[in-house]
């Protein structure tokens, strides 16, 4: 798989959204009307990542966008994750995972603090994908986002602390004679 960062108006992004709203439509009789303007994914205040198969066509997608406190319940600092979505026929290899490993990671790149979503009670499968990756669900009454109120909305938070280095530090030197 080739996972480059995309702008979220290219013709391959607007391709697997459309798929993805009708997903939602599917799954709760409408599509997601959360307002998303293609600035909102660009570095450093977001980023858009589409995977392509070995053939080259998208089979995958999420972002992030910066936000800030204010009165959807959002908090200084945030990433907000969106859009993440992989087509029936790709999923089950660990797309979603890998996408969203590379969106925390840039995230935190930026200076981001926190990351966020939301989903709904009709995803079991991205439920499930952000508790084994550490995320922590939020009690109702912090709820973010334009569906914070709806019985459906689960919201979950992620703290972007930085990664540790994997490569071992060098032993002291020692003094001089």
């Amino acid at each position: 798989m080739d996972i480059r960062p995309i702008a979220y108006d290219h013709p391959d992004a607007v391709k697997l959204n459309d798929q993805v709203q009708l997903e939602y439509a599917e799954r709760y009789g409408e599509s997601d009307m959360t307002p998303l303007d293609p600035a909102m994914f660009t570095p450093p205040r977001g980023l858009y990542l589409i995977a392509y198969d070995n053939e080259g066509f998208p089979v995958a997608t999420g972002g992030w966008r910066a936000q800030q406190a204010g009165e959807e319940n959002y908090a200084d600092g945030d990433a907000e994750l969106k859009r993440m979505y992989v087509v029936p026929a790709a999923r089950g290899r660990a797309l979603a995972r890998r996408i969203l490993a590379l969106l925390e990671a840039d995230a935190r790149a930026a200076g981001r603090t926190r990351m966020v979503l939301e989903t709904g009670t009709e995803q079991p499968e991205a439920i499930a994908l952000y508790l084994s990756a550490g995320y922590t669900q939020v009690p109702q009454a912090n709820r973010f986002g334009l569906y914070r109120t709806t019985d459906e909305s689960r919201c979950f938070t992620k703290p972007l602390t930085r990664q540790l280095p994997t490569t071992p530090i060098p032993a002291p030197r020692k003094p001089l004679p």
